[in-house]
This record gives C-alpha cells, structure tokens and sequence, in this order.
C-alpha cells in the first residue's frame, strides 16, 4: 500500500499518509483537503545500515532498561518504609 508524504497548503502541516486508489487525503490538523503530494527519497537498506540501526536499537534499548531499573530501585526505596 502506497504511503506518501504531503503538505497542508492551508496550514503548512507536512505528514504521511496511507492512500488507497482513487482517494484524496485531508490534513489531520485542519481537515483541509488542499494537499500537495511531496516527493519522497526512497529507502536504502544495506548491510552497513542495517548494522547502524540494529547499534542505535541496542543503544537505546540499554538506556530505556538503565532508566527502568532506576526508576524501580526510586519505587521499592519509597514503599520500603
């Protein structure tokens, strides 16, 4: 299914949209129906790039469970009494 980029020429607002054959998308900020179609790079999978994005989920994954641990040691500290 195609998703494309667009931009509000009332409001300016740039988003994606899910569109299907025949149907015109409306801005979710202003439900305007004036929208122009964006172009689009597309995207590039390789191998270098999936071992960046698979580094960076890694990264990220480590701090969300570093803040977790964090925050839980912050709960069991403040109920302990």
């Amino acid at each position: 299914m195609p998703l494309f980029d667009y931009s509000c020429r009332a409001c300016s607002h740039q988003f994606e949209a899910l569109v299907l054959r025949g149907k015109s998308p409306t801005c979710p900020e202003c439900r305007s129906d004036d929208v122009e179609r964006l172009v689009s790079l597309p995207a590039i999978r390789s191998e270098t790039t999936k071992d960046k994005v698979m580094r960076y989920a890694k990264k990220r994954d480590a701090a969300q469970a570093k803040d977790q641990a964090h925050e839980q040691r912050k709960y069991e500290a403040s109920h302990d009494d």
